[in-house]
């Protein structure tokens, strides 16, 4: 479980083989949730800034900084030509980290993630409600600050069948207290629809154009029947019109976080693309 220097703190990643693959998780996650996939391909999972094991400095937990703390660890490891495995923020970030590294960068794949600026009529209605309530000042700290029912329902709702106890104690322990939920308020609340917040919209913007330029291989996985998807059929067709050297594959049925729902199937899908695109040696 090696922990790595990076700027005024720390960050820890999970480590299986040598295998180029970087997976990105997203908010109220950690590197625990590729555990069922991270064994299947190998590669490295760190848990972000403020969550996991890595360390939780005094900042506002922006995606800037998230972009900065994740560009030291790349750079501290020295990491190049890496395929990268983006869910929910860690796919923008992903999408962020290639276009303005795309020297090394040999494949991304991604769901469930934030492909572009959003309006809200593009989200489901149960993602509509979640969003007013976590906008919503005082409710917002109350649901996310005061309790960890956000973190719970992440992975009893947000998911076809809900994790185990141990599971959920996983989820739960970087996150006893109030001050050590502030990142999770922080990613929760800067979903960009309606162009707010407009710092985020410049930086969705410059990866958009990579999506739709490079011809680095990208890889969609899409899933089916359940409420809380973020990536909707009507989006995943969007994707295929505007996003260049693109495969799309249905992995099945599961919610939100779709790693505990799919692992097997997310696996074989990234095993088989890479493999198809000559990604893995």
């Amino acid at each position: 479980m090696p922990v790595v220097p990076v700027l005024d703190s720390t960050m820890h990643h999970e480590e299986h083989g040598s295998a180029p693959f970087v997976f990105l998780h997203g908010n109220p996650a950690s590197s625990h949730t590729w555990r069922n996939v991270l064994p299947e391909l190998g590669g490295l999972a760190p848990d972000l800034i403020g969550m996991g094991r890595s360390g939780k400095p005094a900042i506002g937990y922006s995606f800037d900084d998230h972009s900065r703390y994740l560009d030291a660890w790349f750079d501290a490891l020295e990491l190049d030509q890496v395929v990268l495995v983006g869910h929910d923020w860690g796919g923008a970030l992903a999408f962020d980290w290639a276009a303005r590294h795309p020297s090394r960068v040999a494949g991304i794949a991604f769901f469930e993630t934030m492909v572009k600026p959003l309006r809200s009529a593009d989200l489901q209605p149960a993602a509509q409600e979640r969003m007013r309530r976590l906008r919503t000042p005082g409710l917002a700290e109350e649901l996310v600050l005061d309790q960890d029912t956000v973190i719970r329902q992440a992975f009893t709702g947000g998911v076809r069948t809900p994790v185990s106890d141990e599971d959920m104690a996983a989820y739960l322990a970087p996150f006893p207290d109030r001050e050590s939920r502030r990142p999770v308020l922080a990613w929760a609340q800067q979903l960009p629809v309606d162009g707010d917040p407009p710092a985020l919209v410049p930086r969705k913007e410059a990866y958009g154009r990579w999506l739709a330029t490079s011809e680095v291989p990208k890889l969609l996985l899409t899933f089916e029947n359940a409420p809380t998807l973020l990536i909707t059929p009507e989006l995943a067709a969007w994707c295929s019109e505007n996003i260049a050297a693109l495969e799309v594959v249905a992995a099945g049925e599961a919610g939100h976080h779709a790693q505990e729902d799919r692992p097997k199937e997310i696996a074989a899908a990234i095993r088989a693309w890479t493999e198809s695109n000559g990604l893995v040696a």
